[in-house]
């Protein structure tokens, strides 16, 4: 969980913009707009693309993806949630599940936990610097 100077508003539409989806070196396609049962691919280097869709989507509060596995599903679970104040909380909520979860369980551990704040913050960071409402004045 973290929190962006950027409106609810501004944040969700700010991120359901795989454009702003800033992880290199992976590439990032998104086949149509951001909506329930859209796909897309994550590209990176040396390895096959990995494929997946988006679930739920409740603008301005809520998205999912999902990356379907052989026998688990992966779901990355998003949420903002607007603070009295004007600005965003964000938090990401990744649930993998499935007969064969336990297959994958040390390896999203290890692509995950490690980064998963990291990247939070640069894109809170980088919400609050595009919102021409809310501009960050201080480092986030």
């Amino acid at each position: 969980m973290v929190e962006t100077n950027a409106s609810p508003a501004f944040a969700s539409n700010y991120w359901t913009d795989v454009a702003n989806w800033d992880d290199p070196p992976a590439k990032l396609d998104l086949d149509g707009s951001f909506a329930s049962g859209s796909r897309g691919t994550t590209r990176l280097p040396g390895q096959e693309p990995l494929e997946w869709i988006i679930g739920e989507v409740t603008p301005p509060k809520a998205a999912t993806i999902e990356m379907q596995l052989e026998g688990a599903t992966l779901s990355f679970e998003w949420r903002f949630v607007g603070l009295a104040d004007g600005r965003t909380r964000l938090t990401q909520r990744i649930v993998l599940k499935g007969q064969r979860a336990d297959k994958y369980l040390s390896h999203v551990k290890a692509a995950f936990t490690a980064n998963l704040l990291v990247g939070m913050n640069k894109l809170a960071k980088a919400m609050a610097n595009a919102d021409p409402r809310h501009k960050s004045s201080s480092p986030e």
